[in-house]
């Protein structure tokens, strides 16, 4: 028998439950996939924050036109609902990696619409099986991008991936093609032994570079030759009418000053002359 100087607890716990719904975060907001063609994902909050498209044409990356090929090739494959792989481009930095996935994405996109891109960072790699998940209930098909791909921390984030990219009971989204570029062919970061000993890296190394082996399409970029360079220079000057009579010579320099050739040094010295001349470049 209740007191009657009890307050009824009905009344309590419907305030309990009142007061833990204004403390819950909201749910996220459903994805609207058809305000841009290039996405960032936030998977703190789950959110999909708009990108402008890609500013550089795939004709302006000169000097890998094999490596344009095989990924526009593969592409064009999972645009149309053809079996294709998920693709690992590696190499020295600067080569074009990244550039030829949103350049060549931004191509294929305008023949098919249906083609989204997802940029993600590569310290949330863990959050890839629920993206994975989300995406696969979609009309779209979404090309998923992970910049400088590398485990530094070891295996757990390798499981990750794995298992976002063999899909688990449900097998891997058909929607859903995988893009990762990296410096190292095996994800490996160079201290690994001496970071973890021998028997951790050797474990760990293992795991990694099964990771790699879900990999169907690799991808080499190797370092950039003068003429190549040069013709990299050469190409975006006449794309954006910068006349220097010196252009070469001076492209040269801008090189050694860099320690290096490479497209991203190209393009950085284009933009020196673009803006020492007045020239408007995309951003």
């Amino acid at each position: 028998m209740t007191d009657a100087s009890t307050p009824p607890l009905a009344p309590l716990l419907t305030r309990i439950a009142d007061a833990l719904e204004r403390l819950a975060p909201p749910p996220p907001a459903a994805p609207d996939f058809a305000a841009a063609r290039l996405f960032r994902h936030e998977p703190r909050d789950g959110a999909f924050v708009p990108a402008p498209d890609y500013p550089l044409s795939l004709d302006l990356l000169v000097g890998i036109e094999r490596q344009k090929g095989r990924f526009v090739e593969n592409l064009r494959r999972f645009a149309v609902g053809l079996p294709s792989n998920h693709v690992l481009l590696w190499g020295v930095r600067g080569t074009g990696k990244s550039s030829v996935t949103k350049a060549a994405f931004v191509t294929l996109a305008d023949e098919f619409p249906v083609l989204k891109l997802i940029e993600v960072d590569r310290d949330e790699v863990a959050a890839l099986p629920p993206l994975f998940d989300l995406l696969r209930t979609r009309s779209e098909r979404f090309v998923v991008l992970c910049d400088d791909l590398s485990f530094e921390d070891g295996a757990a984030a390798g499981k990750a991936l794995k298992s976002a990219l063999e899909g688990g009971v449900s097998g891997p989204p058909e929607n859903v093609l995988f893009v990762a570029t990296s410096n190292r062919r095996h994800l490996m970061p160079r201290d690994h032994v001496e970071r973890q000993g021998a028997i951790a890296a050797a474990e760990n190394a293992e795991e990694e570079m099964s990771v790699s082996d879900r990999f169907g399409l690799w991808i080499g970029f190797p370092p950039m030759d003068q003429e190549t360079y040069l013709s990299a220079i050469r190409a975006y000057a006449e794309q954006f009418g910068l006349r220097a009579p010196d252009l070469e010579r001076r492209a040269l320099q801008w090189s050694q000053q860099r320690g290096g050739r490479s497209g991203r040094v190209a393009w950085q010295f284009v933009r020196d002359l673009a803006g020492e001349l007045g020239v408007k470049l995309p951003s």
